[in-house]
């Protein structure tokens, strides 16, 4: 049986109700300062994971009481031990490998301190969460009958860890793209980069919102703590992969927009008789890619630092998804807002795209 460990922590503080229901009758403040002060639990064991060829997995997701907020805005060193402190006690649980979720993944510099500080594997899944999100964008391209090789593509976000490595692969791919994040510096220092790699037409910016005005496909990745992308923003028939957790796009844009398509890429089907343990808002079986990286890593005895820093390579992101299809972990469908988009939702969406379309076109 091969053993993995995944840390989890609460995106907002009302997310500690989903472990402790008595939460919910506290002020969010309270909340805050008791659990920054807190050590890291056990959430829960995982069990039934089985791949195809026989190998099989257990795990424990791992508690670090900080919210999202907390992770970016208090001091590194102490948000970094906070961190140690999780893996180590998956580690003490019997885990050979641990994986770094959400902002765990993102803070200084995206697990390279810890994986110093530990004596078993570290990885942030975000190889595997580039390759199911390229999935997903292939896929909805094609069922929105929109062709990679002419589209214009958006990456927000474009320069961090994630992001980058979108906008490295769909750029053998595309007509063009924008790249799109904080630091005019970094994005240049992108673009010059991929301009070297690919014939791709390259623009960047900072402003997010001209970024997604004329892009056919939108990908969200950006490590904000809330909900950034506008639904005026966006071209009639623009398909929006949002990555990010938190969500970089609110239900807002879904309920506006009933002429674009919005889902969640790296979101996973696990093989086996999967029992997380822990409602985090999926279908039995469901996971994000992730922790799902972590799980295939387990399953394949492979207890070494896989993803780490914030240059990943196209080789890492092949390489694990050629791994997790041995090992039958599949992206099934899209979903958004934790439920599966409908085919009767895909027609809908296009009908209005067409009806745009006349009401467009010059009489």
């Amino acid at each position: 049986m091969e053993r993995f460990g995944f840390i989890l922590h609460p995106l907002e503080i009302q997310d500690i109700s989903r472990k402790f229901p008595l939460a919910k009758r506290l002020p969010d403040s309270w909340l805050e300062t008791m659990f920054r002060l807190s050590p890291p639990i056990e959430v829960s064991h995982i069990t039934g994971i089985r791949s195809p060829r026989g190998a099989e997995a257990e795990g424990w997701f791992v508690g670090c009481l900080l919210t999202s907020r907390q992770m970016l805005e208090l001091p590194e060193a102490f948000v970094l031990d906070k961190i140690i402190q999780a893996a180590k006690k998956a580690q003490e649980l019997g885990a050979h490998i641990v994986g770094l979720g959400a902002f765990t993944a993102v803070v200084g510099d995206a697990g390279i301190t810890v994986a110093e500080q530990m004596d078993i594997a570290v990885t942030t899944g975000n190889s595997y969460t580039v390759a199911t999100a390229l999935q997903g964008i292939r896929y909805a391209a094609e069922i929105m009958e929109v062709s990679l090789k002419e589209a214009s593509v958006a990456v927000i976000g474009a320069t961090g860890s994630i992001g980058s490595a979108c906008a490295r692969i769909l750029a053998r791919d595309v007509g063009n793209m924008m790249l799109a994040a904080r630091s005019q510096e970094n994005l240049e220092r992108l673009a010059a980069e991929l301009r070297t790699e690919n014939s791709v037409e390259l623009l960047v910016t900072t402003d997010l919102a001209e970024a997604c005005r004329e892009a056919d496909i939108v990908v969200a990745v950006t490590s904000a703590t809330g909900a950034i992308l506008e639904p005026e923003w966006l071209k009639s028939g623009a398909i929006v992969c949002d990555v990010a957790r938190p969500r970089n796009v609110s239900h807002h844009v879904a309920e506006m927009r009933q002429d674009v398509l919005v889902f969640e890429g790296g979101v996973v089907q696990v093989p086996g008789d999967v029992e997380f343990g822990l409602d985090f808002g999926f279908p039995a079986k469901t996971a994000y890619a992730c922790m799902a990286e972590t799980m295939i890593l387990a399953l394949e005895g492979r207890y070494e630092n896989f993803t780490l820093g914030r240059n990943l390579s196209v080789e890492q992101v092949d390489e694990i998804a050629h791994l997790a299809a041995v090992n039958g972990f599949r992206v099934d469908g899209l979903r958004s807002f934790e439920r599966a988009i409908t085919k009767e939702q895909i027609a809908r969406i296009k009908e209005n795209v067409r009806r745009n379309q006349r009401a467009n076109v010059p009489s």
